[in-house]
């Protein structure tokens, strides 16, 4: 299930993979890597992936995020035992790559 949605310029897609409909999960996501255009303002769109693994008990919930920039593309993957925690993980990570790479085109 995949629901896309457009917000000030930047294209959010959020896919749900071996899951049900978790609107709060996937609005959560769509705030959370909306955040990241405070550090970078030119992001062009976002793909965040959201996987349930039934082979593992533990960290079972999987989280991708695919940011699309100018000439460029930063992914951060994780897993965990939640989905908030992912995600969290994943935008962290891409905002030290997004800092990284502002930094470098100055």
């Amino acid at each position: 299930m995949t629901k896309s949605v457009v917000n000030d310029a930047v294209n959010v897609k959020v896919t749900l993979r071996h899951s049900n409909n978790h609107t709060d999960i996937e609005e959560y996501a769509r705030n959370a890597v909306l955040m990241l255009t405070r550090v970078f303002p030119g992001i062009i769109s976002c793909h965040v992936i959201l996987d349930h693994q039934k082979n593992d008990f533990e960290k079972n919930k999987l989280a991708e995020i695919t940011v699309h920039v100018p000439q460029n593309v930063f992914v951060a993957k994780e897993a965990g035992a939640a989905y908030e925690p992912a995600i969290d993980t994943c935008v962290e990570a891409l905002n030290r790559q997004l800092l990284r790479y502002k930094e470098k085109t100055q």
